[in-house]
């Protein structure tokens, strides 16, 4: 057995020991047409059964591309499992019209709290567990909005840097056009995660894996320091909310 044949063997008992402990159907999952949902969704179809998987497609009008909602249409379809297409522009627009004109990164975070809302709502209506996307990188480095992509029931690929989750990707034999793409949460039209990082993802997992292994001598003093600033302004998103103390007075 090769080691990425084991890496699919353990996510794949992952997921159907979180369903079974949850007396759940299957699981729920916010396909984007990118190559991390790709992953989790024919992960989770080698698990459970095309029959125990939802696809969410949830684009924006005139932010996602429209080659991004046909991929995930078709990546759905070629999987054989449920999908619905969602479009999230009346919620986006009934928020801003109650809340007026705020700050563009506050309604940025807003899209992917409506996708947790719709993934959570369909979760509770079909009894199924909220299957994340996120990898380790953006865990470790905070790049996901909390509550929002941030909020799930599992995490199946969450122990796989983003440069892992590629060869993973090809291993399991996802679309070489989903892989090439460049990675984005689709915050705002032409958005990228490497553009608004500031950093590549090869550049990010370097780091984060010389951290890791308390290795860092051979790494960019620019790189360690920008990493190890994301992965310190982030540990709130990564940490249950504190509590204040207070059973010995009382």
């Amino acid at each position: 057995m090769s080691s990425w044949e084991a890496v699919v063997d353990r996510i794949t008992s992952f997921i159907q020991e979180c369903v079974k402990k949850a007396g759940a159907r299957g699981v729920v999952i916010g396909v984007s047409g990118g190559i991390d949902s790709a992953c989790v969704a024919k992960l989770s179809t080698m698990a459970l059964g095309k029959d125990s998987v939802l696809g969410l497609i949830m684009p924006e009008k005139d932010v996602t591309p429209p080659q991004d909602v046909e991929d995930a249409v078709s990546f759905c379809n070629g999987l054989g499992i449920r999908y619905k297409v969602l479009e999230i522009n009346p919620l986006v627009d009934a928020f801003v019209s109650v809340l007026g004109d705020k700050p563009e990164i506050a309604v940025a975070n807003l899209k992917p709290r409506i996708r947790m809302t719709l993934l959570y709502f369909h979760a509770n209506s079909e009894r199924l567990l909220v299957a994340g996307t996120g990898n380790r990188s953006e865990l470790m480095v905070g790049y996901f909005t909390k509550y929002g992509d941030g909020g799930v029931d599992i995490l199946p690929i969450g122990d796989l840097y983003k440069t892992e989750v590629f060869q993973l990707a090809r291993h399991i034999g996802i679309p070489d056009s989903l892989i090439s793409k460049k990675p984005s949460a689709r915050l705002w039209k032409g958005q990228t995660d490497e553009e608004e990082l500031g950093i590549s993802y090869e550049r990010i997992d370097a780091v984060l894996k010389a951290m890791e292994e308390g290795k860092t001598a051979g790494i960019r003093r620019e790189d360690l320091d920008i990493v190890a600033e994301m992965v310190e302004r982030s540990r709130h998103k990564r940490e249950l909310p504190p509590v204040a103390s207070v059973r010995d007075l009382v």
